[in-house]
C-alpha cells in the first residue's frame, strides 16, 4: 500500500507531530500545526509548521516555526477512548521536556506511576499514567497498532525477562582497565549500533579511554582509540544459550559494518539459517546468516534483560505488505 500524498495529508491547519534531527532532540515527537503546506505540483515537499510547546524567544511568548521536509511529520496519534494502565515491558511514549519520547515500562509502581527506560539515552525515569500513551508507528497511512476497539488486534508477543527487579536508582557498572565492553555513538551513521572495545584507562570520573576491537584509525595503522563516557559504555553482553534458529518477530542484534544493530526478524528463509531483519531506525530490511545474529539484550539497572520492544502488529504489517517471493526478491 502506497503512503498518502503529503500534499493532501498535511494541509493548512492540520494538527501534526514533528520529529527533529537536531542533537538532543532525536527520538522525540512534538505537537504542532501546519502553517503553509507543500505546493501540490512542486518537487520540494517542504512544509512550514508551528510548534505548540517549543518557543523561538527566551521569554517563551513566540512559538517556534520551521520549514521541514514532510518526512519529519506525521498526523497526531489517536487518543484512547478510555484511560488504561500499562504493563511491565510494554512499549510507551512518555511526555518529557515538551515532547513524546519512546521508552519501555520497566517497573509498575504504586499510585499509578511507572518507571520507563529510554534506550536512546540509557536513562530510567518515573512518570504518572497520564504522562504516558501507547506507542504507535505511522505505517503506510495507518497507525499500528490501531486504536483499541477499531480493529481486532493480535495478542502482543510476550517478553522474555530474566527476573528483573529494577531499583529506583540506576545501577552504574564498574569499569576497569582491560575490561571488555561495548560502546555506542551519537554520530550520524552509527546511531543504534554497539561496538566491542577494551577499557584502556579511566580519565575522569565518568569518562574512559577505550580501544575498539574492529574499528581502525584513518591511516588503518592501528585500532581506533577515543574517549567515551559512561552513558555510551556498557559491559559486554553475556553469551546467551545457543539457539538452533530464530523465530519470526524475535528481537535480535545483527552484526553489520563491525557493529551490532538491533532489529527484528521479519522473515525466516528456507533452511532456517538465513533471515530477513528489519531495522526500525533506518526503515530498512537486510538478509543475515544465523551466525551473524544474537538474541537482543538491554542493560537496565545493572542487569541484562531480554525485552521485546517492537509491537507485533508493526512487523505483521511489514511482512504482509508484500508476497513472500516479492519480499525475498527485494533484498540484495
Amino acid at each position: 500500500m502506497a503512503s498518502p500524498d503529503p500534499t493532501t495529508l498535511f494541509k493548512k491547519g492540520s494538527a501534526v507531530e514533528i520529529s527533529s534531527d537536531d542533537e538532543g532532540f532525536r527520538g522525540a515527537w512534538y505537537s504542532g500545526t501546519v502553517i503553509r503546506p507543500a505546493p501540490s505540483r512542486a518537487k520540494d515537499k517542504r512544509v512550514l509548521v508551528e510548534y505548540e510547546t517549543l518557543t523561538a524567544d527566551e521569554a517563551g511568548k513566540k512559538r517556534l516555526r520551521e520549514t521541514l521536509d514532510w518526512v519529519q511529520l506525521r498526523p497526531r496519534p489517536p487518543q484512547e477512548t478510555r484511560r488504561r494502565g500499562f504493563k511491565f515491558s510494554e512499549e510507551v511514549d512518555a511526555y518529557h521536556n515538551d515532547g513524546w519520547w519512546e521508552g519501555v515500562v520497566t517497573e509498575v509502581l504504586e499510585g499509578g506511576r511507572y518507571s520507563v527506560f529510554f534506550r536512546g539515552t540509557r536513562e530510567q525515569l518515573e512518570f504518572g499514567g497520564s504522562e504516558l500513551r501507547v506507542h504507535r508507528e505511522w505505517k503506510d497511512g495507518k497507525w499500528v497498532p490501531p486504536l483499541e476497539g477499531e480493529e481486532k488486534v493480535a495478542p502482543q508477543k510476550v517478553s522474555t525477562v530474566d527476573k528483573l527487579k529494577p531499583s529506583k536508582e540506576t545501577v552504574k557498572a564498574k569499569y576497569s582497565e582491560g575490561m571488555l565492553v561495548e560502546v555506542s555513538s551519537d554520530e550520524d551513521g552509527f546511531q543504534g549500533a554497539w561496538f566491542a572495545a577494551t577499557i584502556i584507562e579511566q580519565q575522569k570520573e565518568d569518562k574512559f579511554l577505550i580501544e575498539y576491537k574492529s574499528l581502525r584509525n584513518d591511516d588503518d595503522t592501528e585500532f581506533l582509540r577515543e574517549e567515551a563516557d559512561t552513558m555510551h559504555i556498557r559491559p559486554y553482553p553475556p553469551a546467551t544459550s545457543m539457539v538452533e534458529h530464530f523465530n519470526l518477530h524475535e528481537e535480535v542484534d545483527a552484526l553489520y559494518n563491525d557493529g551490532w544493530w538491533v532489529g527484528v526478524i521479519t522473515k525466516v528463509l528456507k533452511g532456517g539459517q538465513q533471515y530477513i531483519v528489519y531495522f526500525r531506525g533506518t526503515d530498512e530490511e537486510m538478509e543475515f546468516n544465523h551466525s551473524d545474529l544474537r538474541l537482543h539484550q538491554d542493560w537496565i539497572d545493572g542487569k541484562w534483560v531480554m525485552v521485546s520492544q517492537f509491537c507485533k502488529e508493526v512487523l505483521e504489517k511489514i511482512v504482509g505488505s508484500a508476497e513472500p517471493q516479492e519480499l525475498g526478491d527485494d533484498v540484495s
